[in-house]
């Protein structure tokens, strides 16, 4: 396979396998390499530091692969280290962004925001606060136990209940209007999240609008793939041949539920 005519794809571990099926969906004539860290998973406890010393790392093997786009498949990746990226590298950088523009301009009333440490607290999610939320009641709900589940293969059943229930535990739940998922891992648990809050809340989450935004930049730096009839997906994670499998059922579990 020629990898400059593959686009890279990251993550602190399994979560950006959901952003990699929307990019197969969307874009089947791209071929992609996806990189788990799960080694160092999860990013979200981390320092801003730590968080743009790993995705540096793995940029560096993605670029190392003559990637022609890179996928930042982590909200708390982005958000810490999104822009040094972009100065670094000379290829499109493409990163993740909490739906709350959407969740404002489609719904009415209370908002949550369920995302790792990392990402409810740096300047790129809370400029987003400042320039769409003003008139809106936003509550910020920090999930980090979501992400090991997820990591562990964990959607569903009794553990991924209880963990989602502990999440719920600051808030009224019968007084949220939409629920922001801002952490790729948690769109694996979306269907369990719902069995819990119940179908009158929205649930929402930022990946179709990054593939999106993905396919249009591939466009204007006419890089786009039109003639590719055999699409290729690598996969490789920092852990161990387990986490590559676990990551490869996990983009089954996700396209199956999607269709």
């Amino acid at each position: 396979m020629d990898n400059k005519n593959s686009i890279g794809i990251f993550d602190s571990g399994m979560g950006g396998i959901s952003v990699l099926a929307d990019c197969i969906r969307i874009l089947p004539k791209e071929n992609f390499i996806y990189y788990g860290d799960s080694k160092n998973a999860p990013y979200g406890i981390k320092t801003t530091e730590e968080v743009m010393e790993l995705s540096e790392n793995v940029c560096n093997y993605l670029i190392k692969k003559n990637v022609k786009a890179i996928v930042v498949a982590c909200n708390t990746a982005t958000s810490a280290s999104i822009n040094i990226l972009r100065q670094r590298y000379n290829v499109p950088i493409i990163g993740m962004e909490p739906a709350i523009k959407p969740a404002i301009e489609n719904y009415d009333g209370l908002i949550a925001v369920l995302a790792t440490e990392v990402t409810l607290r740096e300047k790129k999610f809370n400029n987003l606060l400042k320039v769409y939320g003003t008139n809106r009641k936003i509550v910020k709900i920090p999930c980090p136990n979501l992400v090991e589940i997820v990591e562990n293969g964990i959607v569903d059943g009794k553990i991924a209940i209880r963990e989602i229930e502990k999440c719920f535990e600051v808030i009224d739940i019968s007084k949220i209007s939409t629920i922001v998922l801002g952490c790729t891992h948690f769109v694996f648990l979306k269907s369990t999240i719902k069995s819990i809050v119940g179908n009158a809340i929205n649930i929402i989450d930022g990946n179709v609008g990054t593939v999106n935004n993905l396919k249009s930049i591939l466009k204007s730096n006419r890089i786009l793939n039109t003639e590719n009839s055999n699409q290729h997906i690598e996969f490789n994670n920092s852990g161990s041949e387990e986490d590559v499998l676990r990551s490869k059922k996990l983009l089954k579990i996700y396209s199956e539920n999607a269709k």
